[in-house]
């Protein structure tokens, strides 16, 4: 079967809106919620899901991202757990791509041919791995490949081009474009080079290529959508989430999305 990531990108007639990926980690605020979140925010219009996988040092994290991992492992959230999450989509009828964004210490802790057989029955699509650098990533890579699921590279503002041409070479699904020179974490404008960051990786390949890191609305959404393909948007929305009064917390995902979401272009 065609990996679901594929189909998003597919624009016939130039009409669509950026695409746009919703982070939401699992086990934040319960692994019950966060599963009816990820349902609600696919339904409310994203695009694609990032499913974060809860770890204890997540380098590449600001302060909301790493205080719903925190909440996540104190429920005793881990690999299986995020891994039944997808199962628990599937079966309620997603069809939307489910990637894991997560570290490499867990999968390997996991087995990574033992984790990758699991991902890819579960119905998962995609795995983008921080943490897990060019030289080292060639058992991963090829167990995903031999199995469908896409690995995405992450490539930043620090990346030389050098490094663009490798990772893009390798690269499946699509290009992640880090915005900012730090952590994850909601801002209140975009970084200023990040258009010339998303011109210096076109040069080297013809995937899609979407930004994350800082995103937070609507009007960051669209004006990425000028020069890429989409956007990626996660600490926003938990914050949202996190802010949500009287247990309300679905409801105020399926808003946000609903606020973010850019209509079609014509």
């Amino acid at each position: 079967m065609p990996n679901r990531i594929d189909t998003i990108f597919a624009d016939t007639d130039g009409s669509r809106s950026p695409v746009l990926g919703l982070f939401v980690t699992v086990g934040f605020p319960d692994v019950t919620t966060s599963t009816e979140i990820a349902e609600a925010v696919l339904e409310a219009g994203a695009d694609f899901l990032e499913l974060g996988v809860p770890f204890s040092d997540p380098l590449a994290e600001g302060p909301t991202i790493q205080k719903t991992s925190h909440r996540a492992l104190q429920q005793g959230v881990n690999v299986a757990v995020c891994l039944d999450v997808v199962r628990s989509l599937r079966k309620r009828g997603t069809t939307s791509p489910l990637i894991f964004m997560g570290y490499y210490n867990p999968y390997l802790r996991y087995g990574l041919e033992e984790f990758v057989g699991d991902a890819a029955e579960a119905g998962l699509d995609g795995l983008i791995v921080p943490d897990l650098p060019h030289e080292e990533a060639t058992t991963l890579r090829e167990l995903c490949d031999s199995r469908g699921i896409y690995l995405i590279p992450l490539l930043a503002p620090t990346s030389t081009d050098e490094r663009i041409a490798v990772a893009c070479e390798h690269a499946r699904g699509f290009i992640y474009c880090v915005s900012v020179t730090g952590v994850t974490g909601a801002r209140e404008q975009l970084r200023s080079g990040v258009e010339e960051l998303v011109s210096r990786i076109r040069r080297h390949t013809a995937l899609p290529i979407l930004v994350g890191f800082g995103v937070k609305t609507r009007e960051h959404v669209e004006s990425i959508g000028a020069f890429a393909t989409g956007a990626v948007i996660g600490s926003a929305l938990l914050d949202a989430v996190d802010q949500a009064q009287n247990g309300r917390t679905v409801d105020a995902a399926q808003r946000f999305v609903a606020r973010v979401r850019p209509p079609p272009r014509r």
